[in-house]
């Protein structure tokens, strides 16, 4: 272990590169090798992303348009797990290229092997979606501000610019980020000196530029995205909640934290003899600042919001808050990063990274012989999709061309169809979720009609609001790929209508 620990010091960033390689590689091979029905997220970035439009009805579309891209390139699932480690070690990298001039190659290889221990970049991280997207933008941004401050080079401010204006169609919980950075550079002594020269003004007018479109969207359909948020958002039940959602919100974070903060365990224990913090030799009073905020400014305004508003907030909100916090533990450290300290670090993460590998194995290939959970990742979604499309073809003698149901079982009946091109959805039956779908052309070639979880007998009102005379059929069941869960359908046909 010592000549393991000897290699790493002379070669880290051969180590780093080697962590990636593994990281990468393990965490697309789970889900490709245990899912054998892509989840809910993937399903619903199936369904918006062929559509190609500015804005949706429940978030930003840039992830949804990542999925539609790798598609379209690879056609197969295992490329959306890649995706999603991909954006995760690209987050990795914008951390190390931060710290290593802070703390060295050593002690950035450390603060990624912190942050590592988080399920936000291994357990959740398989299921892309608008949470996984927001890592490498935050990243990049913290990277682009930091090195703007200290080298007041107009390119990392252009680069801030960009990513920030990229966060915002990614996800709306970019504020977070944009606040405390607006602030720290208006209140920090140091920072404010930036504000004399260009590069903070060009940062903000390129983000602006950049989210321009979708911001135009968003007046012109009256913020339509907000509602879900404002739906996902816990209500205020009385005074007391602005001290409680608060709580619960930074509760659940510590908790998630508890694995990376024993990987960071050694930097602190045993106490150096002498009882004196060692400062880096290449980080001084206005780099810890920074950093600070980097590592805790987005979570601080998350606590404020909630703490001034008394809304609930959803824990998984926490995925970008912690990229900085292991650079932070390692810069503020109380004692030298040895050899003895760094031995104890890997080996740590070692297993911290083999209990998540083998509790993800657990879930999908263990578990669900005993606990009899429904799992999204076991539906039997090709067998939907080609029993629905066969039995729309027998009663019309055409391949279905639309689909009416939910976004989970039009969702699937879609992107596991044969034809090409593939059947569209109407989510949940509703044109104002869906309008780019022409509903004269729906009833000219017909549609069939979907639903799981209701009585399979009945179509359920929603979807007979706007498939008036849809023919019920014989409801039929489907196992589950694992565990004795069985899917009870229930399908309709909407006749082509004849002109």
């Amino acid at each position: 272990m010592v000549r393991f620990v000897e290699a790493v010091e002379r070669r880290p960033g051969t180590a780093f590169a080697v962590f990636l390689a593994v990281h990468g590689v393990l965490w697309t091979a789970l889900p490709a090798l245990l899912y054998v029905n892509v989840p809910l997220d993937l399903i619903e970035a199936l369904t918006y992303g062929r559509e190609w439009q500015i804005g949706y009805d429940k978030l930003p579309p840039l992830p949804w348009w990542l999925v539609e891209i790798v598609y379209r390139g690879f056609g197969v699932d295992t490329a959306y797990y890649a995706l999603s480690q991909l954006v995760v070690i690209v987050a990795f990298i914008a951390v190390w290229k931060t710290a290593r001039p802070l703390v060295g190659a050593v002690g950035a290889l450390a603060a990624i092997l912190i942050i590592d221990g988080l399920h936000y970049f291994n357990f959740t991280a398989a299921k892309f979606n608008h949470d996984v997207i927001q890592l490498p933008f935050w990243a990049i941004a913290g990277f682009a501000f930091h090195a703007g401050l200290r080298q007041r080079q107009l390119g990392y401010w252009v680069l801030l610019g960009l990513v920030l204006g990229l966060a915002l169609w990614a996800k709306y919980f970019v504020v977070v980020l944009a606040v405390p950075l607006l602030l720290f550079a208006f209140i920090d002594r140091d920072a404010r000196r930036a504000l004399a020269t260009p590069g903070p003004w060009i940062a903000a007018a390129l983000a602006l530029v950049v989210t321009a479109p979708h911001l135009v969207w968003l007046v012109r359909n009256d913020f339509l995205p907000f509602h879900y948020v404002e739906a996902r958002a816990m209500p205020v039940h009385g005074l007391f909640d602005h001290l409680l959602h608060p709580a619960e919100f930074m509760g659940g974070q510590i908790f998630f934290l508890l694995p990376a903060l024993l990987i960071a365990a050694p930097l602190f224990f045993p106490a150096p003899s002498n009882g004196k913090a060692l400062p880096s030799a290449h980080a001084d009073a206005f780099d810890r600042r920074i950093i600070t905020l980097l590592a805790f400014g987005p979570a601080a305004t998350v606590l404020a919001l909630s703490a001034i508003t008394g809304r609930g907030t959803v824990t998984m909100w926490g995925y970008p808050l912690w990229l900085f916090l292991g650079l932070w533990l390692v810069l503020f450290a109380r004692a030298a990063l040895d050899k003895v300290r760094l031995l104890r670090i890997s080996a740590l993460w070692a297993g911290v990274f083999a209990l998540w590998a083998l509790a993800f194995a657990a879930d999908y290939a263990v578990l669900p012989n005993f606990d009899h959970r429904y799992r999204a990742a076991f539906f039997p979604g090709d067998l939907l999709s080609a029993a629905i499309t066969q039995r729309f073809k027998q009663a019309t003698g055409r391949d279905p061309a639309y689909i009416i149901g939910s976004m989970w079982d039009g969702g699937n009946v879609a992107h596991y169809s044969a034809l090409r091109p593939q059947p569209r959805v109407l989510i949940d039956g509703l044109p104002r979720r869906a309008p780019w779908i022409d509903l004269a052309d729906l009833r000219a070639k017909g549609a069939v009609v979907v639903w799981t979880d209701s009585d399979p007998r009945v179509l359920p009102k929603s979807f007979a609001e706007i498939a008036p005379g849809a023919e019920v059929g014989a409801p039929f069941d489907l196992p589950c790929y694992k565990g004795d869960r069985v899917v009870h359908v229930g399908w309709a046909i909407l006749r082509p209508q004849s002109h």
